[in-house]
């Protein structure tokens, strides 16, 4: 294939445009705008109005023209073909050309081409209808009122469709499910009114998997009864900010904005909300509005270790204020700060509702915290969600990505959902022995259908009602509808249940304009014990405060969570994690418990989790290789012990890896288990061991990672896992350079020993485990 000489303007731009005297210029253009500023203060005549003002300035436009090229360079991708976009972006390659599964979809992109004037329009009313109004609230919190859009026209470029997956296995036969790789980023133009001044927005981009539910199949046409579209995980959104709230669109400050358009964009469609269309009537809208959830992940955010230092101290690099962020699609939890360590241990626990397990992503983002607001990132982490639902439960160490050091430990418990109460006895045994309050037993799901002769909160005119609904703390509101006594709602929701047994569930019918409460309704949730499969389906309930004649239809169901840990759990093959992807069961502990005092079982049960952890670990290191290539050729061992007595060829010691690629994430896993027989040259100098790791040929700064440092050791064990983000094509050119070194050496070269490996040479579809003889150092 040959490239085309021609490429878009985006990329024929050179190093002048970002020179000395271009930089100089902008800065004197600003200078006599700024001087204005300055004459306006001349009572105090301070020098800070002038500098500060100007180098806030530079900063800005500097930071616009950075951003301005990124989303030209997306807008010239959505506007090329194919072929253009694979040239372009060889970083950013189309999901077809990586998953075999995933087919092209240029036809389709056609026909959205000619849909586009019917798409701007339908998406115009949603924007209105649902955004705006979104919009707005969220604003009001930042003390920033009167949002309404002016002009929504999405211009003439259509998203593109970069790959489309259909399923055919794992599915209900009465449904069609596929995934939509989209990217959109196109010559926008939406203006809007924001505390009665005007401003725009431009260059809106936006990325992600997109899943599409056709469901429930039907015998007449149109086939399709109606779809469920979501995002699976929160896309990445960008846009640019014009007009007056041009002010806004500065780096920290523009951050806000931003914020409130994705969780608005979350709340309307990404898990666990779905965007329902009704595409026929034979179709019950409880069908398609009413969530279905799979299952209930409980996750266990322990601690963390060896994160980077960001706080500053007298002595230099102080320790950090830690916290971590847990999120799963709309869904988020916040740890308390530990003050003051690169060590925190949390041991926080929080559960989400999962309504789609296969390709759903669980993030966990640590954050420093600072006093001024401006908190700074320790690193992330991603863990899928279908591997943790297919061995029930996992105990991680994982390593974090976009830092230069750190690990985080998290457990994680999948629960089905029961429809046996009798199932509640045992999930409640299991819940009061971990001894925390905060965790739930069962998964309550509300679909309120309508109500009926509301009374009139206002003599003049019909109330415009709307409902909460309450279970504990958990509070959820439907939209309003106008002026009526007969609303129909149509909304579902879930809500997690600390003890069914107990907990009651409450409804306030409310009026929008009054705010005032035009009925009520308490059910006790044990009721539904008695009720076939713990469930009531669109039955009338009497408001209590209201007319004699008032009623609500509701439609609710119960699940009792059923956890995997009594049962024992299949052991496969440990992964390339070690640590990091380790199945784990505790069916020998919860037997155990009557012997255990109750203040002892929670401890024991997590020390006999780590020990069965630490059992996969040992194991893991036995397993087998086929025949592979090192450095220039040297072949590696076929069959390697968890142990080695030998201090290698060279006589520096070896070091212990394992190494994988993932196709699915586009990473290369790189797990350092451990290091043995460092010689000690001089009994009085001990290392302090450390392993670092780069990618060749380029050794980028980004593409560095090290492990702790180990004190006074020979025999160092790290079992830290790194990842580097490469696409399967780059796989082939790399090479992983392995360099053990000690903090201690001061005045001769601190490495100790160094291995290369050509990965270009590996198959690292499957994970290998190896000993390697470390090198001098080149």
């Amino acid at each position: 294939m040959s490239v085309s000489k021609e490429s878009p303007d985006i990329f024929k731009r050179t190093s002048s445009d970002f020179s000395i005297v271009s930089i100089i210029t902008s800065t004197l253009k600003k200078a006599s705008v700024i001087g204005i500023v300055y004459l306006a203060g001349y009572m105090q005549w301070s020098v800070a109005w002038f500098i500060g003002p100007l180098v806030l300035s530079v900063i800005r436009d500097q930071w616009k023209k950075s951003s301005d090229r990124r989303r030209n360079a997306a807008k010239t991708a959505a506007l090329s073909s194919e072929k253009d976009v694979v040239l372009a972006r060889l970083n950013d390659l189309p999901a077809w050309v990586f998953f075999p599964d995933i087919e092209r979809a240029e036809w389709l992109n056609r026909i959205m081409n000619q849909l586009w004037p019917s798409v701007n329009l339908y998406v115009k009313q949603i924007v209105r209808d649902s955004i705006q109004p979104a919009l707005k609230e969220n604003l009001e919190k930042f003390k920033l009122f009167g949002f309404k859009f002016e002009r929504i026209i999405l211009g003439t470029v259509p998203f593109r469709i970069g790959g489309v997956k259909v399923y055919d296995k794992n599915i209900d036969r009465n449904e069609i499910v596929m995934d939509l790789d989209i990217f959109y980023a196109g010559d926008c133009d939406i203006t809007f009114h924001l505390s009665g001044l005007k401003g725009g927005i431009r260059d809106f981009q936006l990325h992600g998997m997109l899943r599409v539910v056709m469901k429930p199949l039907i015998s007449s046409v149109p086939l399709i009864g109606g779809l469920q579209v979501f995002f699976l995980n929160n896309p990445d959104i960008d846009f640019n900010l014009l007009g007056v709230a041009d002010v806004l669109d500065m780096p920290g400050l523009s951050d806000i904005l931003r914020r409130i358009v994705i969780e608005t964009v979350s709340n309307l469609m990404v898990l666990p909300n779905k965007f329902p269309i009704k595409l026929s009537e034979e179709v019950e809208a409880i069908d398609l509005k009413n969530p279905e959830p799979e299952g209930v992940l409980r996750v266990h955010v322990v601690e963390a270790k060896h994160l980077m230092k960001k706080d500053i101290s007298v002595l230099g690099k102080g320790k950090s204020d830690p916290y971590a962020v847990v999120t799963v699609g709309a869904q988020s939890f916040k740890t308390k700060v530990i003050d003051n360590t690169v060590d925190p241990k949390w041991d926080f626990w929080c559960e989400f509702n999962i309504l789609e397990s296969n390709g759903q992503q669980l993030y966990i983002h640590l954050w420093d915290k600072d006093d001024t607001g401006d908190d700074e990132s320790l690193g992330r982490a991603t863990v899928e969600i279908s591997n943790i639902v297919e061995k029930g439960s996992l105990n991680s160490w994982v390593t974090l990505e976009q830092a230069k050091h750190g690990m985080v430990h998290l457990r994680f418990t999948w629960l089905t959902l029961s429809k046996d109460y009798n199932d509640l006895k045992t999930v409640l045994s299991e819940t009061q022995m971990l001894q925390v309050s905060t965790l739930t037993t069962a998964l309550l799901t509300v679909f309120v259908d309508s109500a009926k002769y509301l009374p009139q909160a206002r003599s003049s005119t019909k109330p415009d009602p709307y409902v909460t609904l309450r279970v504990g703390a958990t509070t959820k509101e439907t939209t309003h509808k106008m002026r009526t006594i007969h609303p129909v709602w149509e909304e579902g929701y879930t809500f997690l249940v600390a003890n069914p047994e107990n907990d009651s569930f409450y409804l306030n019918v409310i009026d929008k304009k009054t705010n005032s409460d035009i009925g009520q309704f308490v059910f006790k949730i044990k009721s539904l014990s008695d009720k076939s499969n713990l469930q009531v389906i669109k039955e009338p309930f009497t408001l209590l405060k209201s007319g004699p004649e008032s009623k609500i239809v509701l439609s609710m169901h119960l699940r009792i969570f059923k956890s995997l840990q009594n049962e024992e759990m299949q052991s496969d093959q440990p992964s390339v994690f070690a640590r990091t992807d380790s199945s784990v069961s505790t069916s020998s502990d919860l037997n155990q418990t009557e012997a255990v005092p109750v203040e002892n079982q929670r401890s024991s049960l997590i020390e006999s989790v780590d020990a069965s952890v630490e059992e996969i670990i040992h194991n893991s290191a036995n397993e087998s290789l086929t025949s592979a290539s090192v450095g220039s050729g040297e072949q590696l061992i076929r069959r390697v012990p968890s142990q080695t007595s030998s201090a290698g060829e060279a006589g520096l010691g070896r070091i212990q890896l394992t190494l994988r690629y993932s196709v699915q994430r586009q990473r290369l896993i790189v797990v350092v288990h451990k290091v043995a027989n460092i010689p000690l040259k001089d009994p009085s100098h001990i290392p302090d061991p450390y392993v670092k790791l780069y990618l060749l040929p380029e050794r980028a700064k980004d593409s560095k990672r090290k492990t702790q440092i180990i004190k006074d050791n020979c025999n160092p064990v790290f079992d830290e896992t790194f990842e580097f983000i490469l696409n399967q094509a780059e796989l082939g050119s790399k090479q992983l350079e392995i360099t053990v070194g000690t903090q201690k050496q001061l005045f001769s070269s601190n490495v100790l020993g160094q291995v290369i490996i050509d990965l270009s040479k590996l198959n690292l579809t499957q994970p290998y485990n190896v000993w390697l003889d470390l090198q001098p150092e080149e």
